[in-house]
């Protein structure tokens, strides 16, 4: 069976006095999701705004993956699957990639 959907994703980023704010959006078309993330600059550092936009959109993005992973554990017990494994390695060379 083949298919193709389209997914839509996209980020959201405020910044206000050092602090940078963001809310990443998917939309499945039957499901929507929101994962949040936010980054400050320490005073003693140069502010580098788009720094703070990087970490904080990663940040958001990663907490979204992770409530989508909870979503497909969570359909998947629903039809009596295995889940997948709460810890399975790292991701990409950061073992607090996977969490």
């Amino acid at each position: 069976m083949a298919r193709n959907l389209e997914w839509r994703v996209g980020v959201e980023l405020h910044e206000e006095a050092g602090r940078t704010k963001a809310e990443a959006h998917l939309d499945t078309g039957t499901a929507t999701f929101t994962g949040h993330g936010s980054a400050r600059c320490n005073p003693a550092d140069t502010d580098v705004p788009v720094i703070g936009d990087e970490l904080a959109a990663s940040r958001a993005m990663k907490d979204l993956a992770g409530k989508l992973m909870r979503e497909a554990n969570r359909e998947m017990e629903a039809v009596g699957a295995g889940t997948v494994p709460a810890r399975t390695g790292p991701g990409y060379g950061w073992p607090e990639a996977v969490s």
